[in-house]
């Protein structure tokens, strides 16, 4: 196996590790079993229209807490967690979301990261790829004609 194929292989595997690291860091380990616990994930999704830097779940404001029993009184009506969102979402727009859908322009934020590592792998494979020589020694050709002169000149002499 050659120096650069080793180099595709391990970059690769780091790239594979790294994903599948990411896939099972955003998996979620259990749903929330009582209604409360549901109603706080639901709104902890959720963006307060009065404090906009907090999800319903955390915002003290009035209209926060008429949020968390309106999803309450839904959830107890039967309705999926979707269903809520999409009413929120009907209600208020896509901004009432603290983390955009997958779709269209908003999987820009989704994308940058993954194209960002992507691209900085590339530009560190290339540089690596540059620097290296087969010999080890990174020199212009101009620079290896006068090293191999300058050898010459010391065999002659010596």
């Amino acid at each position: 196996m050659t120096g650069r194929s080793r180099m595709w292989l391990v970059l690769g595997g780091a790239v594979l590790v790294v994903g599948i690291a990411a896939l099972f860091a955003s998996g979620r380990s259990e749903r929330p079993t009582t209604l409360d616990d549901r109603v706080h994930e639901i709104a902890s999704g959720l963006r307060c229209p009065v404090c906009q830097n907090l999800s319903v779940a955390d915002s003290p404001s009035r209209l926060a807490g008429e949020m968390r029993s309106e999803i309450q009184t839904q959830l107890q009506e039967g309705h999926t967690p979707e269903e809520i969102r999409a009413f929120f979402v009907a209600r208020y727009g896509e901004w009432i979301l603290l983390a955009p859908s997958r779709r269209g322009l908003n999987l820009v934020p989704w994308l940058v990261p993954v194209i960002g590592v992507l691209a900085g792998a590339v530009i560190w494979a290339s540089l690596v790829r540059r620097r290296a020589s087969p010999d080890g020694v990174s020199a212009t050709s101009s620079e290896r004609s006068r090293i191999d002169r300058e050898l010459q000149g010391l065999e002659e002499t010596g």
